[in-house]
């Protein structure tokens, strides 16, 4: 009997064992994971702390013991995976026993990025990224916080600016950056939420680095380039992740990530990778990188596992970078790649339905920003897509008459469909 280990068990590591079992493989799946907890969704953290999820809503597949079932899984729990030979495909836990495995599938995720900062290591500084680090803060927060200085204007860190703000907290927000969503928002856009942001109270601080994090008497000094202290209780590093790569031997060819081609085969024959651990192809560039999103983890993890199982030639042709938020009664949808040099389009939707603004180049659709309209972002990113992967990039009745109903302009519409 065949059998195949899948390494870490969130988004990547669920969608391969489901992927596994749907395309009938009978063999044992043994699943490795430095938890004790069923896979859970980082950006529902936030959710968690904030009072909007219960405790269980962080685990979107359901409990360990389901899926158990469900899928006929031998779980390995609380078992760390120390090293892996890519060669004879052996793996060794922390306790130092061995396995040896047909197939193996490295879904260890990302960890959260802390850069050597003098005092990132002190208790009152937290992470988000694990439900630990979701327990942690929210029991922080429990004991009295009057103050806190988010690290980094990524989409986890304005989430974690909301539910400060709505606590009653004094909120700064710091990166260096020069604005917010800097992989994802055109500058003009980010400007207006910024002022939006300065309007409700939330203290921006952009283009200043973080030098140190100082205790003080009150509890927290983070120190910025120029002199600059923000005394704070807490303080939150939201700066970005890490691929966890570390159990890629010689054999295993990295970059930033692990580097697998669209199979999710590693260069080591038998030893797959999926999701934040790995690169995918970016479709706009052309290049590798690693696309740290929930659809890219997923659809990565059913390939591998098509794979494995002996679907034929069942490939994951890439992605694009694409970001929705929620925040502050706004929406912010960044599809696309704002480094792509192009002619810019702004399009106001009536009735204060929002904003889109739209860089092509060429002829062809590059990056898109939505501000305050979420309802149209599906339309808008199978457009993009279709365009990317040689499909006939119209809208279609279906996606044209969604934009329509959306108040979205004449305008736009025909501006997109002019383009192919």
């Amino acid at each position: 009997m065949q059998r195949t280990a899948i390494i870490g068990f969130g988004c990547a590591g669920f969608h391969a064992v489901k992927s596994l079992r749907a395309h009938g493989y009978s063999g044992e799946i043994h699943v490795y994971s430095n938890t004790g907890e069923p896979p859970a969704n980082p950006m529902l953290t936030t959710y968690y702390v904030a009072g909007k999820l219960p405790y269980d809503g962080m685990f979107p597949f359901g409990t360990l013991e389901s899926l158990q079932d469900e899928y006929d899984l031998v779980l390995h729990q609380n078992s760390p995976v120390t090293a892996l030979d890519s060669h004879t495909r052996q793996i060794v836990l922390e306790d130092g026993s061995t396995a040896c495995f047909d197939h193996i599938v490295l879904a260890t995720g990302a960890s959260a990025l802390v850069p050597p900062i003098p005092g990132a290591d002190h208790p009152g500084v937290f992470c988000m990224r694990t439900v630990r680090d979701a327990e942690a803060l929210q029991k922080r927060l429990e004991s009295g916080v009057r103050s806190a200085v988010v690290i980094g204007a990524s989409m986890v860190g304005i989430k974690l600016v909301e539910l400060l703000h709505r606590r009653g907290i004094q909120v700064t927000l710091a990166d260096m950056a020069p604005h917010i969503f800097p992989t994802a928002a055109l500058p003009e856009v980010a400007a207006e939420i910024e002022r939006r942001l300065d309007g409700l109270g939330i203290n921006l601080r952009f283009s200043q680095p973080i030098q140190a994090i100082e205790q003080t008497d009150h509890g927290l000094d983070v120190c910025l380039g120029g002199g600059t202290r923000l005394p704070c209780d807490i303080a939150l590093m939201c700066i970005g992740t890490r691929a966890n790569t570390q159990l890629a031997d010689s054999g295993i060819q990295l970059g930033r990530g692990i580097v697998v081609d669209q199979h999710m085969q590693t260069s080591a024959p038998g030893i797959y990778a999926a999701g934040d651990c790995c690169e995918g192809y970016n479709l706009l560039s052309g290049q590798t990188q690693i696309i740290g999103l929930w659809d890219n983890a997923a659809r990565q993890g059913e390939t591998a596992g098509a794979n494995i199982a002996g679907a034929v030639s069942t490939s994951y042709p890439g992605n694009i970078t694409h970001n929705i938020t929620h925040f502050m009664d706004m929406d912010f949808i960044g599809l696309g790649d704002i480094r792509i040099q192009g002619q810019r389009r702004i399009f106001d939707l009536p009735n204060g339905r929002g904003r889109v603004d739209l860089v092509t180049s060429g002829n062809r659709l590059v990056c898109v920003n939505i501000l305050d309209n979420y309802r149209i972002s599906g339309v808008l990113k199978r457009y993009l897509l279709k365009t990317l992967t040689g499909e006939n990039a119209r809208l279609g009745p279906a996606g044209r008459g969604r934009l329509e109903r959306e108040g979205v302009p004449a305008a736009l519409i025909d501006y997109l469909e002019g383009l192919n």
